[in-house]
C-alpha cells in the first residue's frame, strides 16, 4: 500500500503513440482492474469477450464500441458497461484515452 497517495489526473497517466495502444494498469487485484488507455486514431482493440462487467470512460477523443454487434459511439465524458460474456471491441474514430474498470467475481 502506498504511505503517501499522490493526486494524478487519469488522462496524463499514459501517452499515445502513433499507430499504437498503450496502457497502464493502476490497480491489479484479484478482485478487479483499473487500466488507463490511450488509442492513436484508427486502433484499436479487435472482437473478443471477457468474463465480467467491464465499465469503459472516455477521458478524451472519441471511440466507437461495438458490444454484440451493435456500435456505440462515445467521446470525452461519455461511458458503457460492457456485459459480462458479450463480444465487444473498441476502434479510435479519433485518438482517445479511456478508464477501464473490471469488477471479478470471488
Amino acid at each position: 500500500m502506498n504511505a503517501h497517495p499522490k493526486v494524478k489526473k487519469l488522462k496524463d497517466m499514459v501517452e499515445y503513440q502513433e499507430g499504437a495502444v498503450v496502457s497502464r494498469t493502476i490497480i491489479d487485484k484479484k478482485t478487479g482492474t483499473v487500466t488507463v488507455f490511450a488509442f492513436d486514431k484508427d486502433q484499436g482493440l479487435s472482437e473478443h469477450t471477457a468474463p465480467f462487467d467491464a465499465l469503459v470512460y472516455i477521458l478524451e477523443g472519441k471511440a466507437e464500441v461495438v458490444i454484440s454487434g451493435k456500435s456505440y459511439y462515445l467521446e470525452e465524458g461519455d461511458m458503457i458497461v460492457m456485459p459480462a460474456n458479450e463480444p465487444h471491441a473498441l476502434k479510435a474514430v479519433d485518438k482517445f484515452k479511456m478508464f477501464l474498470v473490471m469488477i471479478k467475481e470471488e
